[in-house]
Formats: structure tokens, sequence, C-alpha cells
């Protein structure tokens, strides 16, 4: 009896931990997905590789620290009105730094570039995310009342989030980890339904498909690119406030990273796709989450876990270049 117990106990670990890393995976592919459907986005619309998406990612999570500053830097609020007034405050003021960023990036760096060979905006796109790194390490600790961006700085605590899990059996589920799996679910409902039953989304799809026949149609194609600029901006903004919640400090380097991060799971669920985006954002992060568990060896170590993403990418690349569920961009070359 004592046999059949002990044989038991193992296997109900093992399958508590597998359950437990793939909602590790989910939640951390939550993450890059939010961030990787404004890379497809844009990229469905003017074919650019914005590189600079990461930084834009970066600045809405400064942007929701600087609203909590501003507002007095609340701490140990009840539940409700941590919930329901200072996080969507604080989520308010990262979409609006976040979206005015990318729209005068849009303005100034790429769309002078619009016409020149494709090389050009790739390495502008480059450049923009130096710059925007450098702009926060340099000048964000010199905004009254600001900390200095040279180091991490701790991210505000929301209370009902932030440290709070709930337990289910052998698995613990991290409220910021929820928060995240939940903000893309409504993020996904929202871009469908304004890519689809808008004005603005139908313009978008139309552009995307040919932009001189939009054109010729009455449609305004900078509007429509400044919207798609937008709209990948705002997602990316709560992307970022919720990296501050599961990490619990933000950094001025934390765009690059999980921007190509991002661009690996647009690429790996299809590029110009926006479905595609998501689904390759949780694979790669359900990927990792389980590499770095049951890769036996110094393979499988938490060090690993980036190289594992990018071999994903490798073999996608090689045996499906379309991605998973197929890259939807015309080629106007």
């Amino acid at each position: 009896m004592q046999e059949g117990t002990a044989q038991v106990e193992p296997t109900t670990q093992l399958i508590d931990l597998f359950f437990q890393q793939l909602i590790n995976g989910l939640s951390l592919g939550a993450l890059y997905a939010l961030i990787a459907v404004g890379y497809t986005v844009v990229y469905g619309i003017v074919q650019l590789i914005n590189f600079a998406h990461g930084e834009i990612f970066m600045i809405g999570a400064f942007g929701a620290f600087a609203t909590w500053t501003v507002i007095g830097s609340p701490q140990n609020m009840p539940i409700a009105s941590s919930l329901f007034l200072v996080l969507p405050l604080m989520l308010i003021g990262g979409i609006i730094a976040a979206v005015v960023v990318a729209i005068a990036t849009e303005r100034f760096a790429y769309r002078p570039l619009r016409n020149a060979p494709r090389l050009a905006p790739l390495i502008s796109a480059i450049g923009v995310s130096v710059f925007l790194q450098e702009a926060v390490r340099l000048g964000f600790g010199k905004i009254p009342g600001m900390p200095d961006a040279k180091s991490a700085i701790p991210f505000p605590s929301i209370t009902g989030i932030s440290g709070e899990t709930i337990q289910f059996g052998g698995v613990t589920l991290q409220m910021s980890a929820l928060f995240t799996l939940g903000a893309l679910v409504v993020c996904t409902v929202f871009l469908w339904f304004y890519i689809n039953r808008t004005k603005t989304g139908r313009a978008m799809v139309a552009t995307s498909q040919d932009p001189d026949t939009a054109r010729l149609m009455g449609i305004n194609v900078d509007r429509v690119i400044v919207s798609a600029f937008a709209v990948g901006a705002a997602l990316a903004a709560v992307a970022g406030v919720a990296h501050g919640l599961r990490y619990g400090n933000i950094d001025f380097r934390m765009g690059f990273l999980a921007g190509l991060k991002a661009f690996t799971a647009a690429v790996l669920g299809g590029i110009g796709n926006i479905n595609g985006a998501v689904v390759g954002g949780l694979v790669l992060g359900v990927v990792e989450a389980m590499a770095t568990t049951f890769i036996p060896g110094q393979f499988g170590s938490s060090a690993w876990k980036d190289v594992w993403a990018f071999v994903l990418l490798i073999l996608v690349l090689v045996f499906r270049p379309q991605g998973l569920l197929g890259a939807k961009v015309v080629d106007r070359a």
C-alpha cells in the first residue's frame, strides 16, 4: 500500500508542476502577445518592422509610474480604490505616454522614409530604439518628482494584484498573471471589434491590402497609419503595466529583449496576422516555461530560456516561414 502511495505522489507532483508551468507560460505569453500585436498591425499596413516598438512598451510602463507619482503615490489603499481608481489611472497615463511617443515617432522618423528603400526605415527604427532608451535613462530623473532611471525602479503595488495568489491544489496562480491574461482577452476583443466594426478599422484593412486604391477611394492613408501606431502603442502600454506588476520593477532596458521576443511571437504566428500574433505569443511563453523545467541538465536552466525561444524562431522560419496561422501581407515590392 505504501509503495502505491509513493508512486502516486511523484506523479501528482509532476502533474502539478506541468500545470504550474503551463499557467506561468500562458501569462508570460500573454505579455509577449500584447506587444506582438503592435508589431503585426503596423507591419500589415506599412510593411515596417518597428524595432522601436519594444521601447514604446517601456515608455508605457514609465508613463504609468509617472501617473502614479503625480496622483500622490498612493499605497496600501482599499482594494476597491486600488483596482478601480489607481490602476485605471495608471493604465490611462501609460497609454497616453506610449501613444504620444508612437505618433511622434511615426510622424518624424518613419513618414519621411515611407517611399525610401526598405533598409532606411529599418535603420531609422533601430536609431529610434536607442534614442528612446537613452532619453528615458538620462531624462526621466530630471522631471520634477521622478526618480533617477539609470537603474531599475520599483513599480507601484496594487492592492489585490501585487503579491496576491490563488491556490488550486498544488498549483499557484499569481494575480498579476491573471491580470495579464485578462488584459490580453479584453484587448483582443476590443481589437477585433475595432477592426471589424468601425470605419477606421475597415479603412486599416483596406489600406493593408492596397494603399493606393484605398487612397483613390477617399481613405486618408496617413491617418490610418497613425491609427495603427496608436493602437499598437496602447496595447504595448497595457503590457508595460502588466510587466511592472509581474516583476515588481521597470527599467529603461526592459523593452529591448521584450521587443525581440514579441517580434519572434509575431513571426511565429504569422506576420501581419493579428490572431497569429496572439497565438505566437502564447506558444512562445509556454515553450520558454516548459523548456526551463523539463529539459534536463544545464540546457534547462533559466539562463537558456532565451536560447530556446530563438531556436523555436529558427525552426519556424526553416520549416514554416509563413508562421503557424499564415502571414497576411500583400507583397507590394
